[in-house]
């Protein structure tokens, strides 16, 4: 048996947790990613709903709301029976109420009414979150958050009656190619 000295300990030592890191981050890519690519497609049905029947825009956000909490249990239920990590779970689900409610308040508290303002701010309210939990999460969270938001503010300012298009393309879209490629990643 050999015997290995404090450097060569502490280099093997930070390897494993460079390992143990990187695969900590994969796992999270690959379950967070199903929730983002899910909520995608509902953000594109959603928008579409809001440009093809704006007077039931309230009515289509709110089922696609529904579908979300619904299909992030599903998809936590399944993902917990092949890791056992539950990743949706009632504190999300509460926490996910409580930001609603504090927009919704926001919202109403700041005037926010025409349509193109509320795209706008839910747009860059949910992405502020993705951002942030970029910072601990990993880097494609931050780089979805800033670049869904910046495109959104240019719908906002240049694009009048295509707006809800545009935010199906760059919301609900961005949405799924970032969680295509953090299932690659």
């Amino acid at each position: 048996m050999t015997s290995i000295d404090a450097k060569e300990a502490a280099s093997a030592l930070s390897d494993i947790d460079s390992v143990a890191r990187r695969v900590r981050q994969s796992t999270i890519y690959q379950l967070s990613s199903l929730f983002i690519i899910t909520w995608g497609v509902l953000v594109v049905a959603g928008n579409l709903a809001s440009f093809v029947w704006p007077r039931s825009a309230g009515f289509s956000w709110l089922a696609v709301y529904l579908a979300g909490i619904a299909g992030s249990f599903a998809i936590s239920a399944i993902g917990y029976s092949r890791t056992g990590i539950r990743i949706f779970d009632i504190r999300i689900l509460i926490a996910f109420l409580l930001f609603i409610a504090f927009g919704m308040f926001t919202c109403w508290l700041g005037h926010v009414t025409a349509p193109r303002q509320i795209g706008t701010f839910w747009a860059m309210y949910f992405m502020l979150v993705y951002t942030i939990a970029g910072l601990w999460i990993g880097h494609a969270y931050v780089a979805i958050g800033l670049s869904i938001t910046a495109l959104t503010l240019v719908g906002y300012f240049y694009l009048g009656h295509w707006f809800e298009p545009w935010m199906a393309l760059v919301n609900g879209g961005g949405l799924i190619l970032g969680g295509l490629w953090m299932r690659r990643n």
